[in-house]
């Protein structure tokens, strides 16, 4: 039975939204900093332009490879624990009941109580019980490997696009502080829109995403000038 309710809550965005935030974060960060990195041993465009769209592209498979890999690992380890558990409810039933009763009374229920919230839990849905309880698995927070992958890929696209598009119009002499101003901004709007998805406040999102940008582009802008090689 679906349960309504008038509040609102952001939990059930966690899984996509942190993939589209970091997907979204590390296409205008790497793309921007490789760009930056080039523009400082390069006087054409041809090779920037080649080094972002490389990098967009290797990049938006890349996260959307890595995405799906590691949350298929959680999941994995997901569907093993429930199959143990399921296992353990066949074959000791008894202690099973013993441990949600445990977890009940320690988030402060009596014996008595915790004994009867079991009881009746484990009669409505024992393995429901003890994923949500014991070990912490919700329809809302499960791991969703297509769904990550998806978000994090289409994401970096569309974040690694706009510094590719920022060095097919921006003049050569002035590349790297055109990248860096646009970035930064990209940065801070990304910043402000996950933290209001998520109901969160957006200052502290835009100062972090900021301050690791400047930090990043920066340090790469350094290495592309140290090796002071003309790519035209």
């Amino acid at each position: 039975m679906e349960i309504q309710t008038t509040e609102k809550h952001y939990i059930n965005r966690s899984g996509w939204l942190r993939a589209s935030v970091l997907g979204a974060n590390d296409g205008i960060l790497s793309t921007a900093s490789l760009i930056i990195g080039v523009a400082a041993a390069s006087s054409t465009r041809e090779p920037i332009l080649l080094a972002g769209v490389a990098g967009l592209v290797a990049g938006a498979l890349s996260m959307a490879a890595g995405e799906y890999v590691s949350v298929s690992s959680q999941t994995d380890i997901e569907k093993s624990d429930l199959a143990r558990e399921k296992q353990e409810l066949i074959d000791t039933p008894e202690q099973e009941l013993t441990e949600l009763t445990e977890i009940y009374k320690a988030r402060g229920l009596t014996q008595e109580t915790a004994l009867e919230v079991a009881k009746q839990l484990t009669a409505h849905d024992a393995l429901g019980a003890h994923a949500r309880d014991e070990l912490g698995i919700t329809e809302m927070t499960e791991a969703k490997p297509l769904q990550a992958a998806l978000s994090s890929g289409i994401s970096f696209t569309v974040g690694g696009f706009l510094p590719v598009l920022v060095a097919f119009i921006a003049p050569l002499n002035i590349m790297e502080y055109i990248q860096y101003v646009f970035a930064i901004l990209f940065l801070a709007v990304l910043g402000a829109i996950s933290a209001k998805t998520g109901g969160a406040k957006p200052l502290s999102a835009i100062l972090r995403v900021t301050f690791w940008g400047t930090l990043a582009m920066g340090l790469t802008a350094v290495i592309g000038a140290l090796f002071n090689t003309n790519l035209a």
